[in-house]
């Protein structure tokens, strides 16, 4: 009986041990077509770089524009004639206030009390140096000077042709000094007289062919008369 129940047992341990051997090979059989039968996955693997096409191209960056140079008001004809009124106005003032010493700018010799001598010892002989109307005119050229001095080498008038006063018109000089106190006509040239003092006259010279001052003199009409003839 004990011999019966063993072989029993035994059938029936290895009817099973067969059983889930039959299942372990369907599930790897399974398993098998299961992969053979699968989709395989195809991947692609990029050989070079797509085309960009130029819509696709990032916009360029524009460079910051500089800042706009700062605007000043431009000088207007008015401006321009008002500082050249200014101008000529202060340019004035300053002649009628050197007349009334005896001078003209850029000349230490004044009328009435300077000699020709001390011209001489100073700046040289004269360029040139000529007889007219009651006295002698020594013309210094290179500085624009001429002096006219009686016969006791006293200076009488000082005359000035620098290229600042040629700018001066008759409208700028009546509008800073008024009517002149006389006009003279000589050849093509007129000559306005302001009375600078009791001792002084200061002239400006205007050739009518320019309309503006060729040059001015500080004049002392007494020295001019005392050529000490003897």
């Amino acid at each position: 009986m004990s011999v019966q129940i063993k072989l029993i047992a035994g059938s029936i341990l290895l009817a099973g041990m067969i059983g889930l051997a039959g299942c372990s090979s369907n599930n790897e059989s399974g398993n098998s077509e299961s992969q053979a039968t699968a989709p395989t996955e195809t991947v692609v693997t990029a050989t070079s770089e797509p085309e960009v096409s130029p819509s696709s191209t990032p916009a360029v960056t524009a460079p910051e524009t500089a800042p706009a140079a700062t605007s000043y008001p431009m000088e207007t004809d008015k401006d321009s004639s008002s500082s050249n009124s200014q101008n000529s106005d202060k340019q004035l003032k300053e002649l009628l206030e050197l007349a009334k010493k005896g001078k003209v700018p850029g000349v230490k010799y004044a009328a009435h009390t300077g000699l020709i001598d001390e011209v001489e010892a100073d700046w040289g002989k004269p360029d040139q140096q000529e007889s007219a109307g009651k006295g002698i005119y020594a013309t210094y050229t290179d500085r624009h000077v001429v002096l006219g001095f009686n016969k006791g080498s006293l200076i009488f008038d000082v005359r000035s042709s620098d290229s600042a006063l040629q700018k001066l018109t008759l409208k700028q000089i009546e509008a800073t000094l008024g009517k002149p106190d006389d006009t003279k006509v000589n050849g093509e040239d007129k000559i306005y007289t302001y009375q600078a003092n009791d001792q002084y006259q200061l002239k400006f010279i205007i050739p009518s062919s320019t309309g503006t001052v060729d040059h001015i003199s500080v004049f002392s009409e007494q020295d001019s008369f005392n050529n000490m003839a003897g």
